[in-house]
C-alpha cells in the first residue's frame, strides 16, 4: 500500500465518521433523485464545498458510476486515492497540467455513462471564478450541468486559497441540486464568455459569502 493509499484509507474513515453526525437536508430542484436523467450529466460545485461531495455521489447517485476531475500534481495522488475509497473514478488533470488530455478522458467517461463531478474554480482558483473547462465539456458531450450548492451551519475554515470548509460535528448541511443547465454551442468567443459567466453566476447565487 502506497503512502497516498494509506492516508486515504485513514482519511476516508474519519470523513465517514464525521459525516455520520451531520444533519443533511437535500432540496432537489432538478428532480433527478426521482427520475435520474439518461443524458450526460456534469455536477458542478465550488472547490471549498468539496468535503461532503463523495458522500453525495455515494448516497444520491448510486445508480450511476461517478468520476471526478482531480489535480495532476503530487498532492492530487492522495485525492485520487481518497475518491477511490468512495467508488469514484479519478481523472487527473487541470487547466495548467494535462488539461486537454483530462477533457478528452472526461468526455470518454460521460460516453460510458459516468456522472462527472467538477470543481470549476479548482485546483488553484481564483475562488468562485469558473474556469472554461466545464463549459467546453458540456458543449462536447451535449449534456447538462447540475449546479450543486452546499451550505454548512457551522464549519472550520482552512487557510487555503479557497478557504476550504469542513463542517463541524452535528452541523446542519443544506444541499441544493439546482435546475439542470444546458449550454448551447458557441461559435464565437464572445458568446462562449457569455455562457461561462452565466454558469458562474448560477453557481455563485447561493454560495457567495
Amino acid at each position: 500500500m502506497s503512502k497516498a493509499e494509506l492516508f486515504a484509507a485513514i482519511g476516508s474513515r474519519l470523513v465517514r465518521l464525521l459525516i455520520s453526525t451531520l444533519r443533511i437536508h437535500v432540496t432537489d430542484r432538478a428532480g433527478i433523485t426521482d427520475e435520474p436523467p439518461k443524458q450526460p450529466l456534469l455536477c458542478a460545485f465550488w472547490h471549498n464545498r468539496l468535503f461532503v461531495m463523495p458522500h453525495v455521489f455515494e448516497r444520491y447517485f448510486s445508480e450511476r458510476s461517478g468520476a471526478a476531475l482531480t489535480s495532476a500534481s503530487k498532492d492530487g495522488e492522495f485525492v485520487a486515492a481518497f475518491l477511490r475509497r468512495f467508488g469514484i473514478r479519478p481523472i487527473r488533470g487541470s487547466s495548467s497540467r494535462r488539461g486537454a488530455a483530462a477533457l478528452i478522458e472526461m468526455k470518454r467517461a460521460t460516453d460510458e455513462g459516468y456522472l462527472v463531478g467538477i470543481t470549476p474554480d479548482g485546483p488553484r482558483g481564483p475562488r468562485y471564478q469558473l474556469n472554461p473547462g466545464v463549459v467546453k465539456l458540456a458543449q462536447m458531450t451535449g449534456g447538462s450541468v447540475l449546479p450543486i450548492h452546499v451550505d454548512y451551519s457551522r464549519f472550520w475554515r482552512l487557510a487555503s486559497w479557497d478557504g476550504f470548509m469542513i463542517p463541524k460535528p452535528f452541523a446542519r448541511v443544506e444541499i441544493t441540486f439546482d435546475m439542470l443547465h444546458h449550454i448551447p454551442s458557441t461559435p464565437e468567443a464572445v458568446s462562449f464568455e457569455y455562457e461561462r459567466r452565466r454558469l458562474e453566476r448560477l453557481l455563485r447565487r447561493e454560495d457567495r459569502e
